[in-house]
């Protein structure tokens, strides 16, 4: 029995499955409300330090239609306008990622595998420095970095999906072989563009995209898009919990039981590739959630993966809503590239798993 399999298979008749089911929901709700105290923060602190109380307001008075209060209205342009959009795409981010992740490690039964293994990613980075550097998609107006991102991330899904079927079954295997290809192979592309632009500036717009940031943030379609196809990726993730259960344990024991292994990774592939390609074009790349998240989501409820995905995406929701709070004030008012502070959380926990797998031998 390989490692991921000693970590994936459900424990439910050692703690026993009410006494699970009790821990689970109790995680649950202790982070629903650790989420909401993340996002009344996320909006409060920054430049400007608004009070919480003005933000609940501010949000009644938005929603609801109640009685403007005592704030002005560069604060409440201030709540509504920038920061409370940016704090539920971080929310929304986080979450996709760590959910993919999650999915990916199962499809792959690799517990190091995470959304940009697939090169879905270099296929959004690709589509954004052709945007970038070359206007490539100028017809989609304001929307025309998130609308190339998006397409190059379509792209890479139809040619990775093509590769891996290319030799028959969609095994875990040429998945895995086919993301990696693809990636490097996307990655170079995007390298290429960025040396044959000869745009400095440009080069360094795109460095920091490919870095990851939520500065675009605000109330328009790519917003709204990203919370729909989130909560939607969620659900459905959620409701084929035992089946990824099942897959994860391997192919033999899927059919045993009666579920196409391929018919199911197609599947995963396609939600997964479609959720990846609209958080890559609205966020950029943000390494590391999906990698590290998921595993704190077992450890904090175990292998069942109908409840270790809601768990793992509000983990990640809550991770990605702080890193973003830090990336933007710590150096304020210069903001740091949230993809290196995830990595410089995500480094030190790969370093941890590595030991682990070191000692487990």
């Amino acid at each position: 029995m390989d490692t991921y399999q000693a970590e994936t298979i459900v424990d439910d008749d050692v703690l026993g499955v009410n006494r699970q089911r009790r821990h689970a929901l109790t995680w649950m709700l202790a982070l629903v409300a650790a989420t909401l105290a993340s996002l009344i923060l996320g909006v409060a602190i920054g430049a400007v330090y608004v009070p919480p109380e003005q933000i609940v307001g501010i949000l009644g008075h938005r929603i609801l239609g109640l009685p403007s209060g005592s704030w002005t209205a560069a604060t409440e342009a201030i709540v509504w306008d920038v920061r409370l959009p940016r704090v539920i795409l971080g929310l929304s981010v986080g979450a996709g990622l760590a959910i993919c992740g999650m999915a990916l490690q199962a499809m792959v039964r690799n517990m190091l595998a995470d959304p940009y293994l697939l090169g879905i990613n270099s296929g959004a980075s690709t589509g954004a420095a052709a945007a970038i550097l070359f206007g490539v998609g100028a017809g989609l107006g304001e929307h025309a970095l998130q609308g190339s991102a998006f397409l190059g991330a379509l792209a890479a899904s139809v040619l990775l999906y093509s590769i891996a079927r290319s030799g028959g079954r969609v095994t875990s295997v040429r998945l895995l072989l086919a993301g990696v290809t693809v990636g490097y192979a996307l990655y170079a592309l995007t390298s290429f563009l960025i040396f044959a632009s000869g745009s400095a500036e440009g080069a360094r717009s795109v460095m920091f995209w490919l870095l990851g940031s939520l500065a675009l943030a605000d109330w328009g379609t790519p917003l709204l898009t990203v919370v729909v196809i989130t909560v939607f990726t969620a659900a459905v993730l959620t409701l084929f919990g035992r089946s990824v259960d099942v897959l994860a344990i391997g192919d033999d024991t899927s059919l045993t039981l009666g579920i196409s292994p391929e018919k199911l990774r197609t599947v995963l592939l396609v939600l997964v590739a479609l959720c990846i390609g609209v958080l890559v074009s609205a966020s950029g790349s943000i390494g590391f959630v999906g990698l590290v998240v998921p595993h704190l989501a077992r450890r904090a409820v175990g292998s069942t993966h109908s409840r270790a995905f809601p768990v793992a995406a509000l983990m990640g929701g809550i991770l990605l809503i702080w890193a973003d709070l830090v990336a933007r004030t710590v150096l304020a008012p210069q903001e740091i590239p949230i993809g290196i502070l995830t990595a410089m959380v995500g480094a030190p926990f790969l370093l941890i798993l590595i030991r682990r797998l070191h000692a487990n031998r």
